[in-house]
C-alpha cells in the first residue's frame, strides 16, 4: 500500500472549493463544506491522510512539510481553482520528483485529455466516480489496468483506460466518520444556515432530476440515485454519535436529493430520532405534507431547497421539473410544520431579464424561506448549460471567479448584460433581508442565544464586506 495523501489544496482566502459545495467560490459569509468526495476514498485506503487546507488555514509551505514523505498525492480540483491547484502540485513535485500526483473532480473528469496536455506536472486524473480508482492507485496496481484512469506514461504519452462502472453497492463503502474524527477539526467548518458545529455527509450519489446547470449528476454522479440502506445509514450515524458525542449540533445529508425516495428518508429519520440527533437535508420543493410531517417528527430541522427562479419559463428552460404553485404549497406546509428552509436562487439563467429577476425577488419574498443564497449562473464544463452557452455565444468571459475568488458572471444575453446579472445579486439580497418578515426571526434568534448573537454579528460584517468587495 502506497503512503497516500488526499489533499484539498490551499486556495483563495475563504474559497469554498470543497467537493460538497455546489458552486466553488468565496461565499458571502465564512462557509466551508466537508471534503466528502475525498473522505470516501480516504476511508478505503488504510493509513492514508486527508488534508483539507482552506478551512484549516494551511498554506503551501505547510502542505509541503506534510507531503514530503508521501508516495501518492491525490488532489481535488475544480474549474475555478485548477490553475491554483496545479501550482500546488508543481511545488510538491519540485520538492520530491518521485511523488505521484494526480487530480480528481468534475473538471478533470470531463476534460482529462486537456488537463494532462496543458499541465505536464500532473501524472494522472481519475474520471467519474473515483473512489475505487484511488484505492487501486494506493494498492500499487499497474496504471494500465485501472479502470477510470487517464495517465501519462514514462514516455509522456497520454492513455485513457476504460470507464469504471458507477458504484451500486453503497453499503459496502466504509463510513467517512472515522476519517472526519481523525483528520479534520469540525469547529473549522461553517455554513450560515446550519447549527455550529455541524457535519455533512453523503448517503448516496446521483440525482434523477435533469437540471441543465447542475454539476455533479452530469459529470460524476449520474442521474440514478444509488444509496446506502436505512440500516447502514443508521449504523453510520450511531458511529458518528459515538465518535463525536454531543459536540456536533447538526448533521446535514448532502445527497443531491435525499428525499427522492420518501420511504427511505422516513426510515432513516426513525434511526435519527432514536439517536436523538438534529438533522437537515437537501430536498426538492414538491414534498407532500405527510412526508414533511413524518420527517419533522423525527428530528428534521432544516431543508435546503433549490428554487432557482420565480419565473416559470426559466424553470422549464433549465428542466427544473417544478411548478411555482407546487413550490408555494410546499413552503406553506413547511411554515405550518415549523420546518426551517434555506432557499437557493440563481441569477443569469437562460431567458433571464430585469423583469424575470424582479419576479424572482417577489417570489422569494412571498414564500419567505428563513435564509437565502443568491448565486450567479455558472456554466461548468460537462453541463448542458455550458453547451448552450457555447452554441448561443453567451460567454462574456471564461472566468468563473475573480482573482479573490468571488463569483462573477461568465454569461451575458442580448437583453441582460453580465454587469446587470452581477448587480442583481446585491439587489435581491437587500430586497429580501431588509424587510420585517426576514429581520424579525433573525433578531429573535440572536436575542435568545448569546452564541447566535455573536455569530450573526460576525456574519453581518462579513456579508457587507462581501458586497463592498463585489462592487469594487
Amino acid at each position: 500500500m502506497k503512503k497516500t495523501l488526499f489533499l484539498s489544496p490551499p486556495s483563495f482566502d475563504g474559497f469554498d472549493g470543497g467537493a460538497g459545495s455546489r458552486y466553488q467560490a468565496k461565499r458571502e459569509i465564512t462557509s466551508f463544506w466537508y471534503p466528502t468526495w475525498l473522505a470516501q476514498p480516504a476511508a478505503l485506503v488504510p493509513e492514508s491522510k486527508l488534508v483539507d487546507a482552506p478551512p484549516h488555514n494551511l498554506r503551501v509551505t505547510e502542505i509541503l512539510a506534510l507531503a514530503k514523505d508521501y508516495e501518492l498525492v491525490i488532489m481535488h480540483t475544480s474549474t475555478p481553482s485548477l490553475a491554483n491547484d496545479v501550482q500546488c502540485a508543481a511545488a510538491i513535485k519540485a520538492q520530491n520528483p518521485h511523488t505521484q500526483v494526480g487530480f480528481v473532480g468534475a473538471h478533470v473528469a470531463v476534460l482529462p485529455q486537456a488537463t494532462l496536455e496543458e499541465n505536464p506536472i500532473i501524472d494522472f486524473v481519475c474520471r467519474q466516480e473515483f473512489d475505487y480508482t484511488c484505492q487501486d492507485l494506493a494498492q500499487g496496481k499497474a496504471w494500465s489496468e485501472i479502470q477510470g484512469l487517464s495517465y501519462r506514461d514514462k514516455y509522456g504519452k497520454i492513455h485513457h483506460n476504460p470507464e469504471r462502472e458507477l458504484i451500486h453497492d453503497w453499503d459496502a463503502l466504509p463510513s467517512v466518520m472515522p476519517i472526519y474524527a481523525r483528520d479534520l477539526e469540525i469547529t473549522k467548518y461553517f455554513i450560515g444556515y446550519l447549527l455550529h458545529p455541524y457535519i455533512s455527509l453523503y448517503t448516496g450519489r446521483g440525482c434523477p432530476a435533469k437540471c441543465s446547470f447542475c454539476l455533479w449528476p452530469q459529470t460524476i454522479g449520474g442521474h440514478q440515485y444509488r444509496a446506502k440502506s436505512p440500516e447502514a445509514v443508521g449504523k453510520e450515524m450511531a458511529q458518528a454519535k459515538s465518535l463525536f458525542g454531543n459536540s456536533v449540533n447538526e448533521y446535514m445529508f448532502d445527497d443531491d436529493t435525499f428525499t427522492i425516495d420518501k420511504q427511505r428518508a422516513i426510515a432513516i429519520s426513525e434511526y435519527l430520532k432514536k439517536l436523538k440527533l438534529t438533522w437537515s437535508c437537501n430536498a426538492r420543493a414538491n414534498l407532500d405534507y405527510d412526508t414533511l410531517k413524518a420527517l419533522k417528527d423525527n428530528g428534521l430541522r432544516l431543508l435546503l431547497v433549490g428554487f432557482e427562479s420565480g419565473n416559470q419559463q426559466i424553470l422549464d428552460g433549465i428542466n427544473k421539473g417544478i411548478k411555482l404553485e407546487v413550490a408555494r404549497r410546499f413552503m406553506q406546509n413547511c411554515h405550518k410544520l415549523g420546518i426551517t428552509v434555506h432557499g437557493t436562487f440563481i441569477i443569469g439563467l437562460p431567458n433571464e431579464t430585469a423583469e424575470t429577476v424582479e419576479e424572482t425577488i417577489r417570489f422569494a419574498c412571498e414564500v419567505s424561506p428563513h435564509t437565502i443564497q443568491v448565486s450567479i449562473a455558472a456554466p461548468y464544463p460537462g453541463t448542458q448549460l455550458y453547451q448552450q452557452a457555447l452554441l448561443n455565444g453567451w460567454f462574456s468571459d471564461q472566468s468563473l471567479v475573480t482573482n479573490s475568488g468571488i463569483q462573477i458572471s461568465t454569461l451575458a444575453y442580448p437583453e441582460f448584460s453580465a454587469q446587470e446579472i452581477e448587480a442583481s445579486v446585491e439587489r435581491m439580497y437587500r430586497r429580501f433581508y431588509f424587510r420585517p418578515r426576514a429581520i424579525i426571526p433573525i433578531v429573535g434568534e440572536m436575542l435568545g442565544d448569546p452564541q447566535m448573537l455573536r455569530r450573526r454579528l460576525r456574519e453581518g460584517r462579513e456579508f457587507f464586506a462581501y458586497l463592498k468587495e463585489r462592487r469594487a
